[in-house]
């Protein structure tokens, strides 16, 4: 187990190399600059700020400094924000982003496994119904469609919550965005589970469990759901990783100042440095977040195991 981690980890490198290069001269091709106005600077200007960003430079002296620097731990300066780093920003935006995600994710897998238990240990019943309309109703509808309805509904006609802004341990500022969020990774689980658990249920050893005596909550708890998790991870992983990772358009939606606002906004004004110091971040989390799966496949079936 120890050496495949280790070999999982070193290929790692090349992914982020990969990204980075991609998004490098993908984001290098789209027409104009960071430093482009309705009203153009002086030429005097322009030149210093190319000058001081290196942009002046042909565009493979560019991607080598680039690398250079990030070899280094240095992702540069924002071409917009006031000249902060880019590793400051991110820093700053990823402690709103992991609350908001982390919260989201255990509203996803708490609702979306409990519904899809419920509508596997009650299939073709008003249980797996009522189940399975949730899971086809939250898959259809985007995070946006989700948020504007709960906008309307319980926050302007009942006053229930807020509607902008994020304060972690205020109710009010949390819930429609964490539901919002949450509610198609929910669904997903949710007919994943469903799936998986109706498939489990048919093996020999369930029926053999029931009637030995058990009862049907340890025969639910111990020996169907534990059987029936390696799916639900498969999907968990990246789930977590994007939910971890920020919503852009939640977080538009509720002005929430985590990383994806301001991903957003430095694509619209092409801040070139945070673009590239984001999607390294989202790159690193993803591929971590597949990692910890893997690993997480043995200590769930003992079946599992890596060289």
């Amino acid at each position: 187990m120890t050496g495949y981690i280790i070999r999982r980890t070193l290929w790692i490198i090349p992914v982020m190399w990969a990204v980075a290069t991609i998004t490098f001269f993908l984001m290098h091709a789209v027409p104009g600059g960071p430093f482009d106005r309705e009203r153009e600077l002086p030429p005097a200007v322009m030149q210093n700020l190319n000058r001081k960003y290196n942009l002046d430079k042909p565009l493979h002296e560019q991607y080598g400094l680039f690398f250079w620097d990030l070899a280094h731990g240095d992702l540069g300066l924002s071409f917009r924000s006031a000249n902060q780093p880019v590793t400051d920003l991110i820093r700053d935006g990823w402690k709103v982003t992991a609350q908001l995600g982390v919260v989201a994710f255990l509203y996803a897998v708490v609702f979306g496994m409990t519904l899809g238990a419920i509508a596997a240990l009650n299939q073709n019943k008003m249980g797996d119904y009522l189940g399975v309309f949730f899971a086809t109703a939250g898959a259809a509808m985007p995070s946006f469609i989700i948020a504007v309805f709960l906008i309307i509904i319980f926050s302007v006609k009942l006053g229930w919550f807020d509607v902008l802004g994020w304060e972690f341990g205020n109710y009010r500022k949390m819930v429609i965005p964490v539901v919002s969020l949450g509610t198609l990774p929910a669904a997903y689980i949710a007919r994943i589970t469903r799936a998986s658990m109706l498939e489990v249920l048919r093996q020999d050893y369930i029926r053999t469990a029931r009637a030995k005596g058990l009862a049907e909550y340890v025969v639910v708890l111990r020996h169907t759901m534990k059987n029936a998790l390696v799916p639900i991870l498969t999907v968990a992983g990246p789930i977590f990783a994007f939910l971890i990772t920020g919503s852009f358009i939640v977080e538009r939606i509720f002005a929430i100042p985590g990383v994806g606002r301001r991903f957003v906004d430095a694509v619209f004004v092409r801040d070139y440095g945070m673009i590239m110091g984001i999607v390294l971040f989202y790159a690193a989390i993803i591929a971590v977040a597949n990692l910890v799966v893997d690993v997480l496949y043995a200590a769930v079936d003992p079946r599992i195991r890596y060289r």
